[in-house]
């Protein structure tokens, strides 16, 4: 493979190879001119993007978390997780928000307020996920997916807060939205 060409005072041209078109994202080789002109490839995921809820439940002991048990093939085990998903092609992030929000926990927002975005993993994936906060949850059917194992637990903040603590909660996406939304106030 020729070197990739670039100068000091500009973004390294990278080409791009498709290796796997998948169902959800898609695998490509990625390939730049390292610092004496020689190719650097990496593989790198690339990702539609993708939307997590932070879902407040208002009970008459105080609000709750709701948190869902979610069996994750890749790990071969349950994982405590906020709801989340991934962004359809060209779907609007709020949206997704809520479509993933009923499906995953049977609950319905009243309001989603936007939280903040940031890219889980730059050193392989392309993927950006937006957060939001879902208020005034209503009973709803939940609509799991055909490949989808969930179990949904309202807990109270401060068992949720603990089991971040105890690294019982170990899901990062989760784990960042908490405690985004702890120190910007949202919680409480």
């Amino acid at each position: 493979m020729p070197a990739v060409q670039t100068d000091a005072n500009s973004s390294p041209r990278v080409v791009r190879h498709l290796i796997h078109a998948g169902v959800k994202f898609d695998l490509e080789l990625a390939t730049r001119a390292g610092p004496g002109g020689e190719p650097i490839s990496r593989e790198v995921v690339r990702h539609p993007g993708a939307v997590i809820v932070l879902p407040i439940l208002d009970t008459p002991s105080g609000p709750e978390v709701v948190l869902i048990r979610n069996w994750r093939v890749s790990l071969e085990a349950w994982l405590w997780e906020l709801p989340a998903g991934t962004l359809g092609r060209g779907e609007d992030p709020a949206a997704c928000a809520a479509r993933e929000l009923t499906e995953e926990t049977g609950y319905v927002a009243a309001t989603l307020e936007p939280l903040c975005r940031f890219y889980t993993s730059p050193g392989l994936s392309d993927e950006l996920m937006w957060a939001f906060v879902g208020r005034g949850l209503a009973p709803a059917t939940q609509r799991l997916e055909v490949d989808e194992r969930i179990t949904v637990h309202p807990m109270a903040l401060e068992g949720v807060m603990g089991m971040m603590r105890t690294g019982e909660l170990l899901d990062a996406k989760s784990m960042v939205v908490m405690m985004f939304a702890e120190r910007g106030g949202v919680l409480g």
